[in-house]
């Protein structure tokens, strides 16, 4: 039978169209025969193969436990998906070299190695961003759970993933940055801190008393509940500003930001009550156009007109109209009365 074979392949001749149904059977009969001489080869490739797949689950699992004892679960995580997918390759490996005992696993290292340039500059983000996302947990600059401010992004750590960080941003949304961006740029981490300072300028009178504005102020702030009293808040005259003078007030609150945003609110609340109780005013932003005319015998005296123009060095100058406001109601006063005894 053999013999039968080899002669009616034999008879295939080069350059001539041969629809000989010899030459396929044999060549099925060539590939069954090989399957049945490595299912050997294949029964044992699998059998290895599934015994480091479960190897993997096992690495993963004990990597995650370890961590997560330790308070560093989402490290756990991605360092357990990395041991355990290295696991499961290595078994992939080995099964290749036994299922194809012509391959060497030298020849096959090498082979990898010349081609690990080419992977690597194709999955050069990919490689970049897991690396900085191992990084970025190994360190620790900030936390899930951790308010953060980085790329023109602004909200809470959700999530830290191989290849990008997850923040879930004030308004609803989810941003999802990559690791390589935040681990090369300037991230603000808000509740880096237990504490957190808040400022705000209220704008008083020229008129008013400042010493008197701060005060009212620094009750306002002590009487806000939520507001640190160490560090103390503090309220201090800051600017003269073009229409009225600045009065800075300064506090420490829970760095949350939902806390700073309450007592802030707060602060504005009640420091506008308590300044509108006491007379004091928040003047609005007030804008001076002076026209001189220039050909009128009182232009440019100083006796005659204040605003624009410089202090003389000699004889008096009018004086502002918050100065002589006193004076000019207690003239008033005397007046009234003197017409008062007049009539009497």
């Amino acid at each position: 039978m053999p013999i039968a074979k080899t002669e009616s392949v034999s008879t295939d001749k080069a350059g001539q169209i041969d629809l000989n149904p010899a030459l396929a059977i044999e060549r099925v009969d060539s590939w069954i025969d090989g399957a049945v001489e490595l299912f050997p080869n294949i029964v044992v490739a699998l059998f290895i193969l599934v015994i480091f797949f479960f190897l993997s689950k096992l690495a993963k699992s004990i990597v995650c436990k370890t961590f997560d004892s330790r308070g560093r679960t989402n490290l756990g995580q991605v360092l357990g998906g990395f041991i355990g997918a290295s696991t499961l390759a290595f078994g992939a490996l080995i099964s290749a070299t036994i299922l194809i005992p012509s391959l060497e696993p030298a020849n096959l290292i090498a082979g990898l190695g010349v081609s690990s340039v080419a992977i690597g500059f194709a999955f050069k983000d990919i490689l970049q961003n897991w690396l900085a996302g191992v990084l970025i947990l190994l360190r620790q600059p900030f936390e899930i759970g951790d308010q953060i401010e980085v790329a023109g992004y602004v909200g809470t750590v959700k999530q830290i993933e191989t290849r990008a960080t997850i923040i879930k941003t004030y308004d609803g949304q989810k941003a999802v940055i990559p690791n390589s961006d935040i681990y090369t740029n300037a991230v603000l981490v808000k509740t880096g801190e237990e504490k957190r300072r808040t400022q705000y300028d209220i704008g008083i009178g020229y008129a008013d008393n400042i010493d008197e504005a701060c005060e009212l102020i620094m009750g306002v702030l002590n009487s806000i509940e939520g507001i640190e009293k160490d560090p103390a808040p503090e309220a201090f005259a800051w600017d003269l500003a073009a229409s009225w003078v600045t009065v800075r007030a300064r506090w420490w609150t829970d760095s949350k930001r939902g806390d700073v945003i309450a007592n802030k609110s707060a602060v504005i609340k009640g420091v506008k009550k308590a300044l509108d109780d006491a007379s004091i005013d928040m003047p609005y932003d007030t804008r001076v156009n002076l026209f001189h005319d220039q050909t009128e015998e009182s232009d440019g005296d100083r006796t005659s007109q204040r605003e624009g123009w410089p202090t003389p060095q000699k004889g008096s100058a009018p004086r502002p109209r918050y100065q002589v406001k006193g004076a000019v109601v207690g003239e008033r006063r005397t007046f009234d009365l003197d017409m008062a005894e007049q009539k009497k």
